[in-house]
């Protein structure tokens, strides 16, 4: 009996993986990852000269990203249909080999992973290789310690309705804004209805080759991919401006 395997990459740079994780990935014979339809997908690129020549590749390609609204009745509607066929042909795949799934970050912090281990779960052995999350690279990547004392690190989607937004970051010490994209528009002003966007940093591919580091103030609206992350400091307890 085989094994689905899901192998956390972490923020981006190979380096940053756990030492199962690279294992797991230089040994696959047969390798899945997801990617949008047209592109390399960026999980492929992080292993880019790890693999075996004879590994088998699997391209989980989403049928839609950002072309419709998240919660549209068709955006939901497309995106179960393609859980469903990859969580069959895992099961399938599961009976005879080891299958190694590549999953950018964490896979259980928002991975789209999450959407196959809960339909995979009774019909094949299924395990997770934990990593780093994204943000955490992307806050390193200023160079500035995040959270201080007693901060509370508050996360939040960019597609959330930005009136609860603006609500949850009036209440956040250090606070990380994932999916931006094009919600950048609703994010900046629920950051500045905070009074937050004047401390509020993008980081795009943080700790990849070509990561990108601005103000958000500095940021055009249309110049935001849907993974770049928005980051505000925490500016809580510390000891050294007590003294």
């Amino acid at each position: 009996m085989g094994k689905v395997i899901c192998a956390g990459l972490g923020p981006g740079d190979p380096e940053l993986m756990s030492v199962k994780s690279d294992r797991a990935i230089r040994g696959a014979r047969h390798l899945a990852y997801f990617r949008k339809k047209g592109r390399a997908g960026q999980a492929r690129r992080i292993v880019e000269g790890m693999l075996r020549d004879d590994v088998v590749e699997y391209a989980m390609e989403y049928p839609v990203t950002t072309e419709l609204r998240f919660d549209s009745s068709e955006y939901r509607a497309q995106l179960v249909a393609f859980y469903e066929e990859w969580a069959d042909r895992l099961e399938a795949l599961a009976r005879d080999h080891e299958v190694i799934v590549l999953c950018e970050g964490d896979p259980f912090f928002y991975g789209s992973f999450m959407h196959l281990h809960t339909r995979l779960q009774g019909r094949a052995e299924v395990e997770v290789l934990p990593a780093i999350p994204g943000m955490v690279g992307c806050w390193n990547a200023l160079d500035t310690p995040f959270t201080w004392g007693d901060d509370v690190v508050t996360v939040l989607m960019g597609t959330l309705p930005e009136a609860e937004l603006t609500d949850h970051m009036k209440r956040a010490d250090a606070l990380v804004v994932m999916k931006t994209g094009r919600n950048l528009p609703s994010v900046r002003r629920a950051l500045a209805a905070a009074g937050k966007l004047e401390d509020a940093w993008l980081v795009e591919r943080g700790t990849m080759p070509d990561q990108r580091v601005a103000r958000l103030s500095d940021v055009a609206d249309d110049d935001c991919p849907y993974f770049a992350i928005v980051l505000v400091h925490g500016q809580g307890r510390r000891p050294e401006a007590e003294t």
